[in-house]
């Protein structure tokens, strides 16, 4: 469903989005799909998480485990201690046809069958390339001051957050030149917040890079709370991407798909000024 233009307003086009910026956009979304989908196979190999330096295997923060019951085989997750039967999708679900205790279900890991070995190489894989990748986006906007310019929102946006939030309730969305308020708090908190401290919960999970760094573990708390954080920031970056997807959706598919595909992006001007 695109936006309906203003009143008194006309559409024109801008150049919204550089090469370099729908470039490293693009190598994210691979990136990022193959990261989560290895990774749910890595944690399945122990699907629980803790908080310290080791695993306290009678206080998880999060279980996923399968047990069997007089009905049959059920899963059934665990979070703070409160119990929930998530029979099917979490702790048990089936596999060519047979009910299996797993973590995640296999059509959402990579591979598909428990193969730890395996999806660390993908992991690690995606996980260099995801770094450099946003190394080079960051160096770049820090040159250009893409950040501060796009990302970081001015003081009259951050008074008209309130007309804003109300625009999004009705699924209002204007074509402007900026991206608004709502949008520059939320990408400036994924890119100044959430993905790096992904990148440094990773790192720290990794023997070689403690090896190197050692502080980095005590930083966190320990390993095992610096893998909850990890899976933490994970799934606000799901959240993230669904929430995205559908403004994407409801916001006119084609014209951000195109700014994003091109760098052309329709905008909404007052009086027919297209400047």
């Amino acid at each position: 469903m695109a936006a309906t233009a203003l009143e008194g307003r006309s559409p024109a086009f801008i150049y919204r989005h550089t090469v370099l910026v729908r470039i490293t956009h693009w190598i994210n979304v691979v990136c990022i799909t193959f990261l989560l989908m290895s990774g749910l196979q890595i944690f399945n190999a122990h699907p629980a998480l803790y908080v310290g330096q080791k695993s306290d295997f009678d206080h998880p923060v999060l279980a996923m485990t399968a047990r069997n019951t007089p009905d049959g085989p059920v899963g059934e997750t665990t979070i703070l201690g409160h119990s929930f039967d998530t029979s099917g999708i979490l702790g048990m679900s089936y596999y060519d046809g047979v009910p299996r205790a797993r973590g995640f279900p296999s059509w959402i890991t990579v591979p598909s069958y428990q193969d730890l070995a395996t999806g660390r190489r993908w992991h690690f894989f995606f996980a260099w390339l995801f770094f450099i990748n946003g190394a080079v986006y960051l160096a770049a906007s820090l040159a250009t001051r893409h950040i501060w310019r796009d990302l970081v929102p001015s003081w009259s946006q951050i008074r008209a957050i309130g007309p804003t939030i109300w625009h999004h309730l009705k699924l209002k969305f204007p074509h402007e030149r900026e991206y608004n308020v709502l949008q520059k708090l939320t990408y400036l908190t994924m890119v100044a917040g959430v993905l790096p401290l992904v990148v440094l919960t990773g790192l720290t999970m990794s023997p070689g890079v403690n090896a190197i760094v050692p502080w980095l573990v005590e930083v966190f708390g320990g390993r095992q709370t610096a893998r909850t954080i990890h899976f933490i920031c994970a799934t606000l970056i799901v959240l993230f991407i669904l929430v995205h997807v559908l403004l994407v959706l409801v916001s006119g598919v084609w014209n951000n798909l195109r700014s994003m595909v091109t760098g052309r992006y329709r905008v909404d001007v007052a009086g027919g000024d297209h400047g």
